[in-house]
């Protein structure tokens, strides 16, 4: 006999109960197992996507870093947002300039120093895969009114507010 599959609602009522049980309170369990259960989903599902786009975890993440900069980053900056040594900056670097998404300049100030910019095509690839995964976001949050969902974005950015309060 095969065996079911539990639900999403199912495994987020067992792994609250689980925490519960272990003495965690019953309605920080909630929040948080449905955040983590929610980015999880979502982050397989950008996984496929970042796929079919051709583009790795870790070259979305310098496209994401310039495009949200909106300005030119050096390679050491970018590293730092993405959490990876300068080296294998320079290789995620190598990667996006051969396909023309990004582009290197030297700053006119300090001959030493590189700018990193994302390239028109480079924009499109970004824009293009957020349209996409909008599509996918829209369709989790599609029993949700425009309101509720505002009141959603409200809640949890007071919760993002306080997460420079707390040391990891």
């Amino acid at each position: 006999m095969a065996r079911r599959i539990p639900s999403a609602p199912e495994l987020h009522r067992r792994a609250v109960a689980t925490y519960v049980a272990a003495g965690g309170e019953e309605s920080v369990q909630r929040v948080i197992t449905a955040v983590q259960s929610l980015t999880k989903k979502l982050d397989q599902w950008y996984v496929r996507q970042l796929a079919d786009l051709d583009v790795t975890a870790g070259e979305w993440a310098v496209v994401t870093s310039l495009a949200k900069a909106g300005e030119p980053l050096t390679p050491s900056q970018l590293a730092d947002l993405t959490n990876v040594a300068p080296s294998s900056m320079t290789h995620r670097l190598d990667k996006l300039a051969e396909r023309g998404l990004v582009e290197r300049t030297p700053d006119d100030a300090n001959r030493t120093r590189i700018f990193v910019n994302l390239t028109e095509e480079g924009w499109q690839l970004f824009s293009l895969a957020i349209r996409s995964s909008d599509v996918v976001e829209s369709d989790v949050l599609q029993d949700l009114s425009d309101e509720e969902r505002g009141e959603l974005a409200r809640l949890l950015e007071v919760v993002i507010d306080r997460l420079d309060d707390i040391e990891a």
